[in-house]
């Protein structure tokens, strides 16, 4: 990696030759390295740890060499690469220009990556096999590295390789430096998302801590046009950490496993058919959903949300198969004796044993709870209702058939003091004046009327939700409908001037409407539930629409506990003392 003739503490024996020992001591490093540490200024905008400008920097601030003096003092033979490079990671992801804050990235705490590792561990047995390990998002590595040397520990003649990936030039120095003191670690630099550098290769084991709610409009067109076959659905653009699960399930081997980090947004954003459910849906129907863990709060340095460890398995055992566990873990901690940051909790090592136990077992505890899969998954059908008069009339009724409206010549439309007399307009200017008019008439307005000849015209009752035909006779009742007043513009012929035109039709009113119906596996069941709830509920009249089967997952429902109520003697008694305490008041003011 280096020939050096001289360490650090060499050259700060001498503050005279300071600068020039210096940078030789830099330039000593491979050009790899060099690289890496961002030596050469000239490398332009990828100077991953800008060791250079770093240096220039403290230089220009006449501390550069009271800086490396301080360094070179400090004795690092009692850590290993991981640790200084897990210490680096995390003091540039607390202060450096890519916070964590901003980029919606989460730096995974040594307890978090502990209870992946164990969860991992007890997937995994002692082997001469390779066991590969792959994170997308390795940023500095501490999670990747982290699972390997907790699988090196517990299976010391089981070979590792590590594989990852990251596209923040600082980070992915770190990864890539320390990849080059263990053995089989490949780490790759770039976005995986549209620059995928494995993508011949499946893992064993894949792990990730994907960024939060980060949008990925910057390349939509490249997912888009994603030729992998990777992304079966696609998420809201505002966030893309369904994305990042979708690729981390593509590089599980045929028996592969994974555990990822999320936060809630994973669990239920996005309505049946949207991108999110169809995700969730795919997951589930592929059984590759073994479990989802909630975390406490207050676990990472920057956010205080509940976040989640979904455990993926595409070779879960027989009587795991369909089944999904929900893990509520929010309780399974012990408080921090120093906060850091926003880290107040750290689940401890009773509590990752509790947990895996309760993984591995895979039966309900009281915190928790086994479900078949179909449990999440729900019917959002669409329907379309007829709304009906104070005498469940429909205007549909007396229409004939197949004929949808009835078309109105108007001579006028009067509604308060708007009154519209002519419906072919010449003077073109008017258009925008005839639409805001237009735009403001309502059929349920009970001043609206629309007039065919001087003694006929109709109008929408509000207080009978019914259309009335008016003469000089009588009023006529139609039924629950709906007058509709549109206006187009037409072009110019060779025959005819532009103008503007007015059309009224009564229409039916109907309303497009939604209903969330529990789901079954069995079409035929399925279907069945969908019935008995339209004709318990529903009472207009109504047509079905499209049914989406949708995918959510919701922790509070799950894990709901009611409020314990208070006995009614002591709310009674409560009540006594404040009427006593009162009349007391009342005595000693005389009242």
């Amino acid at each position: 990696m280096f020939e050096h003739n001289k360490t650090l503490n060499d050259i700060c024996k001498n503050d005279k030759t300071f600068e020039i020992d210096f940078d030789n001591y830099l330039k000593g490093f491979d050009g790899e390295t060099q690289d890496l540490l961002g030596i050469d200024k000239s490398t332009g905008e990828d100077k991953y740890l800008d060791i250079s400008g770093i240096a220039g920097l403290l230089n220009n601030k006449k501390i550069l060499f009271a800086f490396v003096q301080a360094w070179s003092e400090i004795d690092l033979k009692p850590f290993n690469n991981s640790e200084i490079t897990t210490l680096e990671e995390h003091i540039k992801r607390k202060w450096a220009d890519i916070s964590a804050e901003t980029a919606g990235e989460q730096y995974t705490p040594d307890d978090v990556i502990s209870l992946i590792s164990d969860i991992i561990l007890s997937k995994t047995k002692d082997s001469e096999n390779f066991l590969s390990i792959y994170d997308p998002t390795c940023g500095g590595g501490n999670m990747l590295y982290g699972v390997e040397d907790r699988v090196n520990q517990t299976y010391p003649n089981r070979p590792t390789a590590t594989y990852g990936q990251d596209w923040n030039d600082a980070l992915y120095a770190l990864a890539k430096i320390e990849s080059r003191f263990r053995k089989n670690a490949y780490i790759e630099y770039g976005n995986t998302l549209v620059d995928q550098k494995f993508q011949d290769k499946e893992f064993d084991v894949v792990v990730a801590n994907p960024p939060y709610g980060v949008d990925w409009k910057g390349f939509k067109s490249d997912i888009v046009q994603d030729k992998t076959g990777r992304f079966h659905s696609l998420p809201a653009v505002s966030d893309g950490q369904l994305l990042f699960m979708q690729h981390l399930i593509s590089k599980m081997g045929l028996a592969g496993m994974g555990v990822v980090v999320h936060n809630g947004s994973t669990l239920f954003s996005g309505d049946a058919g949207s991108g999110e459910s169809n995700i969730r849906k795919w997951m589930f129907d592929s059984d590759i959903v073994e479990a989802i863990i909630q975390l406490p709060t207050d676990e990472f340095f920057n956010t205080g949300i509940f976040t989640y460890l979904w455990v993926l398995n595409k070779d879960k055992k027989p009587t795991h198969k369909n089944r999904v566990m929900m893990i509520n873990a929010s309780e399974k901690f012990t408080p921090m004796k120093k906060n850091k940051g926003k880290k107040r909790k750290e689940v401890d090592t009773l509590s990752r044993i509790d947990i895996v136990k309760t993984l591995t077992d895979f039966e309900d505890n009281d915190y928790a709870k086994v479900f078949d899969k179909e449990f999440f998954y729900f019917n959002k059908q669409a329907l379309m209702l007829t709304n009906l008069d104070y005498k469940n009339r429909t205007f549909e009724s007396i229409l004939e058939p197949k004929k949808k409206s009835i078309k109105l010549t108007p001579l006028k439309i009067v509604q308060d003091e708007i009154n519209i007399k002519e419906f072919q307009l010449s003077d073109i200017s008017q258009l925008d004046t005839i639409k805001d008019t237009i735009k403001e008439l309502d059929y349920k307005e009970k001043d609206l009327k629309v007039y065919i000849s001087e003694s006929v015209y109709y109008f929408y009752d509000e207080d009978k939700e019914t259309l009335i035909k008016q003469d000089d006779k009588a009023q006529e009742e139609l039924g629950c409908g709906k007058i509709v007043i549109k206006s187009s513009y037409k072009k110019a012929t060779k025959t005819k001037e532009a103008f503007i035109t007015i059309t009224v039709e009564l229409v039916p009113d109907y309303q497009k409407d939604y209903e969330i119906i529990s789901y079954h596996k069995d079409e035929e069941l399925n279907k069945k539930n969908r019935d008995d709830f339209m004709a318990k509920y529903i009472t207009k009249p109504f047509v079905l629409l499209d049914n989406v089967v949708g995918v959510e997952i919701n922790f509070n429902k799950i894990f709901y506990k009611p409020e314990k109520l208070r006995p009614l003697e002591n709310i009674l008694s409560d009540i006594k003392s404040i009427d006593d305490e009162l009349n007391t008041l009342e005595s000693s003011l005389g009242l």
